[in-house]
């Protein structure tokens, strides 16, 4: 396939690939297939959340961050690396940074009541945190967990087609995986000269996982580094949700399907005092996952790039490097 350069990311309509029509399924494949391979980013319509939904998970989101520092405190929780309840100010600094981003965030997973008692992947998750505070929190959380899940399991399927595997391939590996919601806020600057020179919202990064969701941002900042060394901003429309490829699906595929860097930039100085809100959904498989390099990805122009690990073995690594868990 040759390499595309995009000035923007695809646009996308989840529509095509559930229609039942075969010629709409397969078009939707291809393009997911060609974005994917080169810029690992598409935008994509009729993901499952309604308008609604999105305004109550941000009003919920905003109170909760609007709680004195103190309050939100009672929702952190060190000891389970990050991966419940509220991480605070400063707290996660990208891989190859030793300045923590500017940015709080909350983490919900799985609901353990959703996992049935036989599973033995319900013993490797904590329960969730929700604040006591906001009671509508939990509620408009775990339905926009559950809705961007759906969606994300239909991405995979075309994935799946694309890379030549049977259809299905993923709908097991994810089934109760170790996904999580991150409402995120970037919060105020009143004063800049008063945090590090390099301190940025999201340094550039990767995302961990396989695939990641994310809802429009309350604010432009997002930017994703293409090909050819040039950043270039990502912005949404309000009805869509931006899909982007993750580490494990890079390494899955020996790199074939792109995790591209991205970050979020600080905005004018003059506008540093204002506030940015994020919520992405981390679509995460099963610890066991094999990530090995898939056997159709590696030729002699493209040998195996990766050691074998499971997706638990490579989740734990990143933490660590996040300085989110503690060797």
């Amino acid at each position: 396939m040759s390499e595309i350069l995009f000035d923007e990311i695809p646009s996308l309509d989840l529509a095509d690939l559930t229609s039942g029509d075969a010629e709409r399924k397969a078009q939707f494949v291809k393009q997911l297939g060609e974005a994917y391979q080169n810029i690992g980013f598409i935008a994509l319509r009729n993901h499952g959340l309604s308008d609604e939904l999105t305004e109550q998970l941000y009003a919920a989101t905003k109170e909760f961050f609007a709680l004195p520092d103190e309050v939100k405190q009672k929702y952190e929780h060190p000891e389970l690396a990050g991966q419940r309840g509220y991480v605070g100010k400063g707290k996660e600094k990208a891989k190859g940074f030793n300045t923590g981003d500017l940015k709080e965030f909350y983490h919900v997973g799985q609901e353990l009541s959703d996992i049935p008692d036989s599973d033995p992947i319900k013993a490797e998750y904590p329960d969730n945190v929700f604040p006591e505070e906001i009671p509508a929190f939990k509620e408009v959380t775990l339905e926009a967990y559950r809705r961007l899940e759906a969606a994300g399991k239909q991405i995979l399927r075309a994935i799946a087609i694309h890379l030549g595997l049977e259809e299905n391939y993923f709908d097991e590996k994810v089934k109760y995986g170790n996904s999580i919601l991150r409402p995120i806020h970037y919060f105020p600057i009143e004063d800049p000269d008063s945090v590090p020179a390099d301190a940025v919202r999201a340094a550039e990064h990767g995302d961990i996982n396989l695939i990641t969701l994310l809802m429009g941002a309350s604010a432009d900042g997002l930017q994703v580094l293409r090909r050819d060394g040039q950043w270039i901003p990502i912005t949404a429309l309000p009805e869509q949700v931006v899909v982007n490829v993750g580490d494990m699906l890079a390494r899955l595929t020996n790199n074939k399907l792109k995790s591209t860097i991205h970050r979020v930039v600080n905005p004018p100085r003059e506008l540093m005092h204002t506030s940015r809100y994020s919520i992405p959904f981390f679509m995460h498989p099963r610890s066991e996952m094999d990530l090995t390099c898939l056997e159709s990805c590696i030729d002699e122009k493209n040998p195996k790039a990766y050691p074998d690990a499971t997706a638990g073995e490579y989740l734990t690594e990143r933490l660590i490097e996040l300085g989110l868990k503690k060797v």
